[in-house]
């Protein structure tokens, strides 16, 4: 299993929102997120910066990056673009984290 955490900004009006459609997420959404290798996947957020803290577990890299590629993707990344930052194509700008410690028991 590969451990992937990024960082993610949502704006400070939309922290409800933001929540509400994690809460509703697509089914079609789920499904392709586990398709693709997702598993053990949260967001966290935090109130004070609007800062976004996602971890994931995935099981291969190559296999993760096609599912930017998919049409339910972009279509999610249109629904939340209002939300959050986002890039011209409207990804979330996402600042990989570099994992530095972890704990295996």
């Amino acid at each position: 299993m590969i451990r992937k955490a990024s960082i993610m900004k949502v704006y400070e009006d939309c922290y409800d929102e933001y929540k509400k459609r994690h809460d509703d997420i697509w089914p079609e959404m789920e499904k392709m997120l586990t398709k693709y290798g997702a598993c053990n996947y949260s967001i966290f957020l935090d109130k004070r910066n609007g800062n976004l803290f996602s971890y994931m577990e995935i099981e291969d890299e190559e296999l993760w990056e096609k599912s930017a590629k998919t049409e339910i993707c972009k279509k999610w990344w249109d629904y939340m673009k209002d939300l959050m930052e986002t890039n011209e194509d409207n990804s979330p700008v996402s600042i990989a984290l570099d994992e530095i410690f972890h704990l295996k028991s």
